[in-house]
């Protein structure tokens, strides 16, 4: 169209100029320069049209694109203007909200994987998962102590006490630890939540043919958690709940833990039963920790009782179980409080010093008021045993007795005046330390070794059924065979103890009335043990482990106890409900066996 009225002009142009004289050459030189200005000028608007016809018909595509669709009922023309309609833009991102320090809300931090970045501070998660396959058994080679004195109910032991495989989920567990730094001041706010929890097993309340707890594993937070303040010159103070001093002082000696060798069989443990009473895990506590200073470092804690009970047969106040952990009913003993190892404030302690290859530790712990009454009533026979009673002091055990004709039993025989007077002696401290020596050689060989011993106030009287006062050794040996295989040697050592309060298969050393002798104390142990690891990586470790508890005759120490899942202990499978009404046997003197291989992923 535009060259067609271009050519017209110029016809016309034409027309003009023949008719002009020569000298309207100017003139001519002045209408071609406006009809150029004219030109460039439409040219200019055409490329104008152009381009707002081309943002026009992007701007109807994306209106038609994000349109709400037209509701039933409304017409195609309202319909047609909302899909033509501008949507609202998107609001502009907005930068991450930078700390003080120059870095985001959960960044994570280079160098480690599970470490972010919060506000003033850092957090850290961390975990432990470890599932084996073991095979264990409670009489290796058929091996059982029956003395004789074994009957009743059970004259042999009721259940299987050959191998048994299992399936066991040990000591997994995960959790986060971080720091906050406070502005101003010159130490930081730490903190750590933790959860243990079974791979192979359901959660639920603890209970065994013995033992009956409140306590879940995979509630939250059920292992070491505590708030504090920290500062790398003056130490650290924490409060919540934490494995005590004297037991991660020598934490660096079990190279089995969590296996069925692990030293907790025997150290830490008075009874030789599956509780370890000197490594476990103290609730409402507070403790220092000290820093290192010229290789020494300290650390102490004390944790409050919290039993409104004069001799620590209630349950703590803020607590689910019995200190020691179990619930009242545990094990159909009397009376029905906490009187099989309940006890109230705790202290416990340990001074060490490291030098390169070589680390050396001191500990001590005390639990102030042990209650184990319900020793007294299981000697003399003062138990439910068919019978049913929910009597919980000294004097309603001592009248339930009276009124069933239970002291004038078989012996061991005691007077209704003189088991009274014992039941209320049984309550009474007990304490435990120990000293510790480790060593690793440019051999890649590290060798290590604990003396223990446990103490327990009583009058001398009730010597006789004291098992909870002896000594105690360990020694073990590790080798690098390669940079991800090593093996390992264990041996732990139970001495004698003053006395005994007697078993199933077992008798009292002594009795009260006419002091008759009805056998000779001796239950010392021994366990051995041994494994082989082998790396994948840095935190994937498979491993094989053996290991035996051989028992003296009236010794009744297990296999697992401190933190494998699946313990084998030596109790049978009579009457094993595990709470108020039951009546579980323990045969003392077997040798217990087994075999693991397992798989740790620690992270």
């Amino acid at each position: 169209m535009r060259k067609r009225v271009l050519g017209a002009t110029l016809l016309a142009a034409g027309f003009v100029l023949q008719a002009l004289p020569a000298s309207a050459d100017d003139r001519l030189d002045e209408v071609l320069k406006r009809l150029d200005k004219i030109e460039k000028r439409d040219a200019a608007l055409a490329n104008e049209n152009a381009a707002l016809r081309r943002q026009l018909n992007k701007r109807d595509d994306a209106s038609i694109k994000n349109a709400t669709p037209a509701k039933p009922g409304v017409s195609p023309a309202v319909g047609a203007v909302l899909a033509t309609r501008t949507p609202t833009p998107a609001p502009a991102l907005v930068a991450p909200e930078i700390d003080a320090n120059g870095h985001g809300f959960l960044e994570h931090k280079k160098g480690n994987p599970l470490t972010f970045y919060t506000p003033g501070g850092e957090i850290t998660g961390y975990g432990n998962i470890d599932i084996s396959f073991d095979d264990t058994t409670k009489a290796l080679a058929g091996n059982i102590n029956n003395t004789g004195l074994a009957g009743g109910s059970e004259p042999a032991p009721v259940g299987n006490f050959g191998w048994m495989p299992a399936i066991a989920s040990n000591s997994s567990y995960l959790g986060v630890r971080g720091f906050q730094r406070l502005p101003n001041l010159p130490f930081n706010f730490v903190y750590q939540l933790e959860v243990g929890f079974d791979v192979s097993s359901t959660p639920g309340t603890r209970e065994s043919n013995s033992n009956l707890s409140n306590g879940v594993n995979g509630s939250l937070f059920n292992r070491n958690t505590y708030i504090g303040f920290a500062n790398p010159e003056w130490g650290a103070v924490k409060i919540g709940k934490t494995t005590s001093p004297y037991e991660r002082s020598t934490g660096g000696f079990n190279p089995f833990a969590g296996e069925i060798g692990d030293m907790h069989v025997i150290m830490g443990n008075t009874g030789g039963d599956n509780r370890v009473e000197f490594g476990g895990r103290l609730d409402h506590s507070i403790w220092y920790e000290s820093p290192t200073i010229g290789g020494f470092q300290f650390n102490a804690l004390f944790s409050p009782g919290q039993n409104r009970a004069t001799i620590n047969d209630n349950i703590p106040a803020g607590s689910g179980d019995c200190t020691g952990g179990n619930d009242p009913t545990s094990g159909g003993n009397l009376p029905v409080t906490c009187g099989d190892g309940s006890f109230g404030n705790a202290v416990s302690a340990n001074l060490s010093y490291t030098n390169g290859p070589l680390y050396v530790t001191a500990a001590y712990e005390r639990h102030f008021g042990t209650n184990r009454q319900s020793d007294i009533a299981a000697i003399y026979g003062i138990a439910n045993s068919g019978l049913f009673t929910n009597a919980s002091s000294c004097s309603q055990t001592q009248a339930f007795g009276l009124a069933n004709g239970l002291f004038a039993g078989p012996s061991p025989a005691v007077s209704a005046a003189n088991f009274l007077r014992l039941c209320n002696e049984d309550v009474g401290d007990e304490d435990a330390w120990k000293v510790g020596a480790l060593y690793t050689f440019s051999t890649k060989t590290t060798v290590g070794g604990i003396f223990e011993s446990f103490h327990r106030y009583l009058p001398a009287e009730l010597a006789f059924q004291n098992e909870r006062q002896r000594n105690g050794t360990w020694f073990f040996v590790t080798q690098e065979l390669t940079p991800v295989d090593s093996i390992s040697f264990g041996w732990a050592h139970a001495f004698n103890t003053p006395g005994d309060p007697g078993q199933h298969n077992s008798a009292t050393q002594t009795t009260l009335d006419g002091g008759a002798t009805f056998a000779n104390n001796d239950n010392s142990a021994d366990m051995v043990t041994a494994n082989y690891k082998h790396k994948f990586g840095s935190n994937l470790t498979w491993y094989t482990a053996v290991a035996a508890t051989i028992n003296g005759p009236t010794s009744h120490y297990d296999l697992g106890a401190g933190g494998h899942g699946v313990t084998t202990d030596a109790h049978s499978a009579f009457d094993a409900t595990g709470g108020l009404a039951s009546n579980p046997h323990i045969w003392t003197g077997p040798i217990l066996a087994g075999v693991s291989t397992g798989i740790q992923w620690r992270f």
